[in-house]
């Protein structure tokens, strides 16, 4: 079934003593904007996640693969569409060859029906064998902490070295250093947006919604790692709108979930150290407000 409301919403997740995003081009610390000083995970870690988790329940099998998947190769899926839409004669000679019109639009078809990340976020398959665009009904901002953080650097070692030659330097002490970066505690808040416009384009339907809202509930449950330190989904604040259009502007609505830091709390290290309030006094006419978590 496909949609007929618009959705925006608001996500809200901590992490204690992990890097929720490390930068790979500052040493892998966590994420920052550097004039605020408040942390960031960027939109391509919160899909990755979303997809791992979908991935995970759903065994990577149509109508719920994943096409943007680890040591995945992009092309060789587009050669799968073509031979599935009865174009593989176009795959002959040259692959970089773009595909003809009519090809290009039943392969994006067939692409969106059997990736669950392809109609939910969109993607650009045009790269070797054409598959055409894909815009997303699905879009995620960078989630920002509510606070200031603070990266901490820790040394850690390991009882082991890879090679006899380290071994030997080391008269057999085989002990390796290394880094490891991690915030003590932060309060993350992002916001989406779901198009029932764009999801009629992709064929994302009500199924795929509530995949969704699973995925953002759950996914840090199935994410664990020792990097990651303690993360969790803490709200899930859903403003459904009785229109396609919408009934109300979305940082309107974004501005009724406020969370502060309780007063009194100088160094926060838990959750109960925050305060959530939600504003569901005189919502606009034709939204209503969902609490998943």
């Amino acid at each position: 079934m496909s949609l007929s409301n618009r959705y925006d919403f608001v996500l809200v997740f901590d992490v204690r003593d992990g890097n929720p995003n490390g930068d790979p081009d500052a040493g892998n610390l966590p994420r920052l904007d550097a004039e605020s000083g408040h942390g960031l995970v960027t939109d391509v870690s919160l899909k990755r996640k979303v997809r791992n988790f979908v991935g995970l329940i759903k065994g990577q099998t149509p109508p719920f693969d994943i096409y943007v998947k680890e040591k995945a190769i992009l092309n060789q899926t587009h050669e799968k569409a073509y031979v599935a839409v009865g174009a593989e004669e176009e795959l002959k000679g040259d692959k970089k060859r773009k595909g003809s019109g009519d090809t290009v639009d039943k392969a994006r078809q067939w692409m969106c029906a059997n990736f669950f990340d392809v109609r939910t976020f969109g993607a650009v398959m045009s790269t070797g064998v054409n598959c055409g665009q894909v815009r997303g009904p699905v879009q995620l901002t960078f989630a920002r902490s509510v606070n200031p953080i603070v990266a901490q650097e820790h040394s850690i070692t390991r009882m082991a070295v890879a090679t006899e030659a380290e071994a030997e330097k080391q008269q057999g002490d085989n002990r390796t250093m290394g880094r490891k970066h991690t915030v003590p505690y932060g309060v993350y808040v992002a916001h989406g947006f779901v198009s029932s416009f764009l999801a009629k384009q992709t064929g994302f339907g009500e199924a795929d919604l509530e995949l969704l809202w699973q995925a953002l509930e759950h996914m840090f449950e199935h994410d664990r790692s020792a990097a990651r330190g303690e993360m969790a989904t803490r709200g899930l604040y859903i403003f459904k709108h009785d229109s396609e259009l919408g009934n109300a502007h979305a940082h309107a609505l974004f501005e009724r979930i406020k969370v502060e830091r309780r007063a009194g709390v100088e160094v926060a290290r838990s959750f109960a150290d925050y305060a959530v309030s939600v504003n569901k006094a005189g919502l606009p006419g034709g939204v209503s407000l969902i609490e998943r978590i």
